[in-house]
């Protein structure tokens, strides 16, 4: 009785058949476990072979992980590792060669038993190393059948061809995701860094408050009392020294008073966001405000940012825009917020680079709404007016957080 051959894919258009398959599985999506999973699976349904393993190269260690494999070893996937040069995979993982091994593995020197795997359950096995330009190893790819077949060197050429495909997609999803990984660790930095300086701006404002500030009003109080008990008719000299001593008291509390609002806005604390926002808009003089703001807390590393991008923009208005009408917009929709401040003011042109200094102060808003992973639209014409719409994407996990950290 003859032995089954081959992969079964003698005929040329079969083979490209699988060659396609394997592409459309390669560039099924981004993630490493995902696309080797639907790259076992179509290998053994194409060519009928019982099982078939992906082990992928560690990133960082000299071994390999099981990537994919079709059922019922799929719950494997991520467990079993194996050292580079160990079993019949760390050799070719090794040695970049393939093997074939048409029966009795367990005499094979380069065999090692893996339980998980059952190997004494399958009979032959190819076993083939995938690399590519400009990959390099990636992994190593096996199948296995329960039934001898005899594999040749057609079919290792066909299963080395699907490796290098295998290769090169298993190589974009790590670029993908060690970029993923990148963004997520600068966002999460950008963020600490915001909170940093926060927090130290609100550690310097509260040094001002509790002692600058509070030995200045009480000297107020001490400058006023020796005021009060000199005598008018021989101490006048005095009277005036201490009148100025007394001025000076009151310039330099206003003064902290001032630093301690630029160092941290104590009206984010008292009022939350919207509050916030909505007293900085009715301090523009002879300007008709309109406000719709939602009213939800936000993480405060975005809502600090977002205020200081409103601090400016607004300030600007005042200074440059000359509008009579100033609407300020806030809503926190789905994957973001987003703050909208728009006026019917003398406008500019955005690609003019003076823009930046003399108008709106763009390179600064663009900075801070950066630095928490937002964006910045601005819309404006000379003579039409000006909107600066600022997202910033949040999932709403992060907007029931930054209520809940005020209830």
């Amino acid at each position: 009785m003859s032995q089954p051959r081959g992969l079964g894919l003698a005929d040329p258009e079969r083979e490209n058949a699988v060659l396609f398959a394997i592409i459309e599985a390669a560039t099924s999506g981004p993630g490493v476990e995902p696309l080797a999973a639907a790259v076992a699976r179509v290998i053994t349904e194409a060519t009928a072979t019982d099982v078939c393993f992906v082990h992928v190269l560690d990133d960082t260690e000299p071994s390999l992980t099981l990537a994919g494999a079709t059922p019922p070893f799929d719950a494997q996937v991520g467990v079993v590792r194996l050292p580079l040069g160990t079993g019949v995979t760390g050799w070719v993982a090794s040695h970049r060669e393939p093997v074939v091994i048409p029966a009795d593995k367990q005499d094979d020197p380069r065999y090692v038993a893996i339980p998980e795997l059952r190997g004494e359950a399958y009979t032959s096995m190819v076993s083939v190393p995938m690399e590519s330009e400009p990959a390099g190893l990636v992994g190593v790819l096996n199948v296995h059948t329960v039934a001898r077949r005899e594999f040749d060197d057609r079919d290792v050429r066909v299963l080395r061809t699907i490796g290098r495909l295998v290769a090169g997609a298993v190589h974009q999803a790590r670029m993908h995701r060690r970029l993923a990984a990148r963004e997520e660790a600068h966002g999460r930095f950008a963020e600490q860094m915001v909170a940093a300086q926060e927090a130290e701006r609100q550690r310097l404002a509260r040094d001002i408050h509790d002692g600058i500030s509070q030995r200045l009003v009480t000297l107020s109080f001490h400058l006023d009392a020796v005021r009060t008990f000199l005598d008018r008719a021989e101490a006048q000299a005095a009277r005036t020294d201490l009148a100025t001593a007394c001025d000076l008291v009151l310039t330099t509390l206003d003064e902290a008073r001032a630093a301690i609002g630029a160092l941290r806005p104590p009206v984010l604390d008292d009022l939350g966001l919207a509050g916030a926002l909505a007293a900085l808009a009715r301090g523009l003089p002879d300007a008709r405000v309109v406000l719709d703001l939602d009213d939800r807390r936000l993480p405060e590393h975005v809502e600090v940012a977002l205020y200081r991008i409103a601090q400016e923009t607004l300030q600007n208005v005042l200074k440059h825009a000359g509008a009579d009408e100033v609407d300020v917009r806030l809503a926190a929709t789905d994957g973001g917020v987003q703050l909208t401040l728009a006026d019917d003011g003398v406008g500019f042109d955005p690609q003019d680079g003076r823009a930046g200094v003399h108008g709106y102060g763009l390179a600064s808003v663009r900075e801070r709404a950066e630095l928490v992973g937002g964006t910045v639209r601005v819309i404006s014409r000379p003579g039409t007016g000006t909107s600066v719409t600022v997202t910033v994407p949040l999932d709403d996990q992060a907007i029931d957080e930054g209520s809940a950290r005020n209830t």
